[in-house]
Formats: structure tokens, C-alpha cells, sequence
């Protein structure tokens, strides 16, 4: 990704991170405190650091994984950064495979409460803070306001703000054509919908396109450790059960249920209902406006996503914050801001101007063929 060569320098200010140039293989024992011994001594401990340091090599590719070292995948070639990343993968797997987990852990009400209303949260957490605000400023919120929604909307597992709002920006900048990160029409529906964030090359904020981001130190440093916010949600979740049953043991609720439930699978149902926008809006629905791109608008994913399905709205106004713009397009994301609005948490929310309201609505169109489906 363009950008993300410089990357370190604007995240960490070193590039590479030093752990990793310790760790690294590469390592030149005589600039450390080995340079300092006999000539006797010397070449063995030199020997002895260079065989720790490639035994600690693949915890630095986790380290740095965690940390989100931009060097870990620069200089990729074309064929390298379309390959999926095994680390990335196996986190995405793990979490679809903590829902098996149901048939171990039974079910309850309180269950079933906490994977809805996280559910519902977080979607709105993404909907309208990743989305509306960070990716396109739809509104308007004080520096404390900010944070607490970069870090909410980091509790949905969707990497950090930085990164989600870099390649949304880039999707709307190369929406349907080769260059844009997940169009189904050219690169088929699964990799729109969940394989091109799990490659080598969308491992790097795309600097380019959050240069204004960049400049605030909170958000550069949550963009390290994104995971903490998501990890610290499975705790909570664990903690949550365990408190229920011990005051209510009769309940049947355990903090390996709500774990379960209320962590894995309203997470799944989190991550596959969000990517529907990427992968279906582009190929199913109806257009209301003619636009560059194949974006659709679709009332069942309205409902799903909480208003994100206006897709065609959106991408014809992306500055909008109401992005189902009559009164029969329910968004629930736009109902929500109102209400922060109301309590002076956002302000200067920017609907769908008049002269959009009026614009000529596009031809019916057939539905565009998608690769792959």
C-alpha cells in the first residue's frame, strides 16, 4: 500500500521497531555489549545471541503483528501482497471458532441480552464513529469525545480507526474498478466480502489517505494496539458470567457462556453482517442515483446494519450523516447521532442536501454480473 514504507516513522517514529532489529537474525553482535568482551570470549557469545535471536524470530513476527510494524510487510511484490497472512487468518478462524463453543456451553436468556445488545452497539460503533465520522466527518466531536469512540468502535474487532478509515476512503476513491480494495466485480464476492483484509498488503494503514488523522498522537497509538480494546471485551464478557453465577447460580449462567454467546457469536454476526455492504451492496438491490460505481441500495441490509444499506445514498452523498435520506429509509445510525446530538455529545450533524433530494434518479439497471458467485 502506498505510504506505508514511511509508515513506522509516523507510527512509532522508528523503522523498524528496535525489538525487531534485536531479534532479527541480522543482528550485529558487535555494536552491543558483546563488542565490549575478550577476543576469547567474543565469537562464542556472538554465537550463542545469534542462535537466540533466531529462535526468538517468529515471537518478533507476533510482536510485531500485535504491534502493527509497518515493516513486517513492506516491499511485498504483486503475487505476495494478494497472499493471505497465516497470523491474521488464524486470529479471524479463532473467533468463528469460539461459537462452536455453543454446544458445550447451553444457552440463556442473559446469553442470548448480552450477543444482542453487543451486537447492536458495536454495529453502531462502526456505523457511525468508524464510518461517518472518522472515514468521512459527517459530524462534528470534541477531542475526549473522539477517543472514546475510536476506542468503542475498536471493541468490534475491525482493526483500528486509522486502518478501517484509510481503506474506506480508498474504496470510495476506486469504488468498482481494479484498484479498489474489495470490489466483487473484479476480484469475485468472497475476497470482497472477507479475504482482502486478511492479505499481506491490506496489513498497513494506507497513510495517504489519513494524513489528517495522523496528526492526532491518542489515535496513532490505539492504531498499535487495536486488539487490547477487543481482547478486554472477551474479558469483560468472561467476568460478566462468572459475576451472574456467582449470584445466581440457579441461572445456568457461566462466564464460559457468555463468552460465548455474548463475545464469539455476536462478533460473527458482527464482522459477516458489516462486510454484506462490501460484498452485496455492489451487486444486489436498486439504484436511486447514477453513480460512477455498482452501489445498491437494499432495505434487508438497511435493517441488518443499521441504516448502512442506503449504499446508493452514500456514494452519491458520502458526507451525508443520514444516509437513508427520505422519511421510509430507516437508519437507525441517524436516530442514534440525533440523540447524541441532543446530549451535546456531537454536534453539527450534516444531512443530505436539498439539491440531492432533488436529483434525477438513475435508469433501472439490471444487476450487475459478480465474479465468482
Amino acid at each position: 500500500m502506498a505510504g506505508a514504507g514511511n509508515l513506522g516513522l509516523t507510527l512509532g517514529r522508528r523503522r523498524p521497531h528496535a525489538i525487531f532489529m534485536a531479534l532479527s537474525p541480522q543482528f550485529h553482535p558487535q555494536r552491543s555489549i558483546v563488542a565490549g568482551m575478550s577476543e576469547v570470549t567474543q565469537p562464542k557469545a556472538a554465537f550463542a545471541w545469534m542462535r537466540t535471536a533466531r529462535l526468538l524470530r517468529p515471537l518478533s513476527r507476533v510482536l510485531g503483528w500485535l504491534c502493527k510494524e509497518p515493516a513486517l510487510y513492506c516491499r511485498l511484490d504483486e503475487a505476495e501482497r494478494n497472499r493471505i497472512a497465516p497470523m491474521r487468518a488464524g486470529a479471524f478462524i479463532a473467533v468463528h471458532l469460539l461459537c462452536l463453543g455453543v454446544f458445550w456451553v447451553g444457552c440463556s436468556a442473559f446469553a442470548l441480552f448480552v450477543a444482542l445488545a453487543l451486537y447492536v452497539s458495536r454495529m453502531f460503533f462502526i456505523t457511525a464513529f468508524y464510518h461517518r465520522y472518522f472515514s468521512h466527518r459527517s459530524f462534528r466531536a470534541g477531542r475526549i469525545a473522539q477517543f472514546v469512540m475510536a476506542l468503542l468502535g475498536a471493541t468490534a474487532g475491525q482493526r483500528g480507526p486509522l486502518w478501517w478509515t484509510g481503506h474506506h476512503r480508498e474504496h470510495h476513491a476506486t469504488a468498482d474498478t481494479p484498484a479498489d480494495p474489495h470490489s466483487p466485480a473484479h476480484r469475485g464476492w468472497l475476497h470482497s466480502h472477507a479475504l482482502w483484509f486478511l492479505t499481506k498488503g491490506s496489513f498497513a494503514v494506507p497513510e495517504h489517505r489519513v494524513r489528517d488523522w495522523l496528526r492526532v498522537p491518542e489515535l496513532r497509538c490505539l492504531e498499535r494496539l487495536d486488539w487490547l480494546p477487543f481482547v478486554a471485551l472477551a474479558a469483560a464478557c468472561y467476568a460478566l458470567g462468572e459475576a451472574v453465577q456467582s449470584a445466581r447460580p440457579e441461572s445456568g449462567v457461566s462466564g464460559a457462556q457468555v463468552l460465548v454467546w455474548g463475545f464469539g457469536v455476536s462478533t460473527v454476526a458482527l464482522y459477516h453482517a458489516t462486510y454484506t455492504i462490501n460484498s452485496l451492496c455492489h451487486g444486489w438491490g436498486r439504484r436511486r442515483f447514477e453513480t460512477a460505481d455498482d452501489s445498491r441500495n437494499n432495505l434487508w441490509l438497511a435493517l441488518l446494519t443499521l441504516g448502512e444499506g442506503w449504499h446508493n445514498n452514500h456514494h452519491y452523498c458520502p458526507t451525508a450523516a443520514r444516509q437513508g435520506f427520505y422519511w421510509w429509509e430507516l437508519d437507525l445510525t441517524w436516530l442514534g447521532l440525533r440523540l447524541l446530538a441532543a446530549l451535546g455529545v456531537v454536534s453539527d450533524l450534516k444531512p443530505a442536501p436539498a439539491h440531492v433530494l432533488r436529483a434525477r434518479r438513475a435508469p433501472k439497471s439490471p444487476k450487475r454480473k459478480v465474479v465468482g458467485a
